[in-house]
């Protein structure tokens, strides 16, 4: 597929999805939701690891509100369950792990998209807003959703009441994101964690984004029998079995994840 508003590249098992709308701080538009969804898709099929990252200095702005008579009148309920919808849901169900390398500011339905990743890394100059309230809205994309989860309750109501700035570090700090960077090393960093879940045991994977991303809907002895029934599961894999014969001859394992 010919994609406009996003580029698309698979390198060494690493599907690297880059919005590039950097004159408008790839503020996300219908054509570029609709590309994202299938590209995301289409990494989790293609690829050991998916990454998002952001052309130019920010990650993404969030919705694209073009002229405001045309912001003023859109559908918000419509866009949100027809557009958002399928491309949040296309990251979050993702088979592959999911990586979102933010490279700068990531506000709004943009923030969210972040957090939806699996793993979150951001260069120290990066931040994260909920804008929302700036414009007279709530967080969408998920963002109620996420933030309690991963702030808890009153960092999040802080977060989306007064849409303040909340830098790398800060979000680092909160648990909103695995790692924040420095600026100078950010690529590396992100190449090379996506280099090491691409080498991984992606069967393995698959299961703990299931169990984790399913973990806050069921009680302790549920979770339980849903990690028995997952470990099982991984422990029928053509990984588990290089992973053991390679422990004892005191080698690397090489998973063939597929």
């Amino acid at each position: 597929m010919h994609y406009d508003t996003i580029r698309y590249e698979i390198v060494d098992d690493v599907a690297l999805i880059t919005l590039a709308r950097p004159d408008v701080m790839n503020a996300l538009s219908a054509p570029m939701r609709a590309e994202l969804t299938h590209a995301i898709q289409a990494g989790g099929k293609e690829a050991r690891v998916v990454v998002l990252t952001g052309e130019g200095r920010a990650f993404c702005s969030g919705q694209d509100l073009g002229d405001r008579e045309s912001a003023a009148n859109i559908d918000l309920e419509r866009v949100l369950r027809d557009e958002y919808m399928p491309m949040l849901s296309a990251l979050v169900d993702c088979p592959r792990p999911t990586i979102a390398a933010v490279n700068g500011a990531a506000a709004g339905a943009g923030a969210n998209l972040a957090l939806a990743a699996d793993v979150v890394i951001a260069a120290e100059s990066a931040f994260f807003m909920q804008a929302f309230t700036r414009i007279g809205l709530m967080p969408d994309a998920g963002g109620t959703w996420m933030l309690p989860r991963q702030m808890g309750i009153a960092k999040a109501m802080g977060a989306a009441l007064f849409a303040d700035r909340i830098s790398a570090a800060q979000a680092e700090r909160w648990g909103m994101i695995w790692e924040a960077v420095p600026d100078a090393e950010f690529e590396a960093i992100w190449k090379s964690r996506a280099a090491h879940l691409a080498q991984g045991p992606s069967e393995a994977y698959a299961r703990i984004k299931r169990a984790i991303r399913g973990a806050f809907e069921k009680d302790f002895d549920g979770q339980l029998l849903l990690e028995a029934q997952l470990q099982g599961e991984c422990g029928m894999t053509r990984d588990f079995k290089e992973g053991v014969v390679a422990f004892h001859e005191k080698r690397p394992a090489k998973f063939e994840g597929r």
